[in-house]
């Protein structure tokens, strides 16, 4: 073969193994990509059902119960729509009713989110910037309806 060749068919190996490699991080990292919402977007998006979602919002008061075990289930509430989560295991210690939290899990075809992870803060540090843009933004659109109504 001639260097020519060689030189050309090095090159077309190469791109299909580049090409190969970049298909199967893909693959790979289709189920640990999980995207942010608000239980707002959620309802809008209509999230499928397996999909990994990330959910930020405030714990809707009076939605915390037990279940059995150490299971724990709670709404997520971003002020107009929530999403009913399920979490198995210990909530984190800032964990409580009208906090900020971020719910990390799989949509079940029931409509809640089954979370693997829940973080919970008292301020935006943990919760998605999208979801904390939305939160305000609704509670800015809320007092300008009761002032209007005033």
């Amino acid at each position: 073969m001639r260097k020519r060749s060689q030189r050309l068919w090095l090159i077309g190996a190469a791109s299909v193994l580049v090409a190969g490699a970049l298909a199967l991080a893909a693959t790979g990292l289709k189920d640990a990509m999980a995207f942010a919402y608000t239980p707002t977007q959620m309802m809008e998006k209509q999230v499928s059902v397996g999909r990994s979602v990330r959910v930020g919002g405030l714990v809707e008061t009076g939605s915390v119960v037990k279940g059995e075990g150490s299971e724990l289930l709670f709404n997520i509430t971003d002020g107009t729509h929530s999403t009913p989560v399920v979490f198995d295991g210990l909530p984190p210690d800032l964990f409580e009713e009208g906090q900020g939290v971020v719910a990390e899990g799989r949509m079940a075809d029931d409509g809640r989110l089954v979370a693997k992870r829940v973080l919970a803060r008292h301020d935006e540090n943990y919760m998605p910037k999208e979801a904390y843009e939305a939160m305000r933004a609704q509670a800015e659109r809320d007092a300008s309806a009761a002032a209007a109504s005033e």
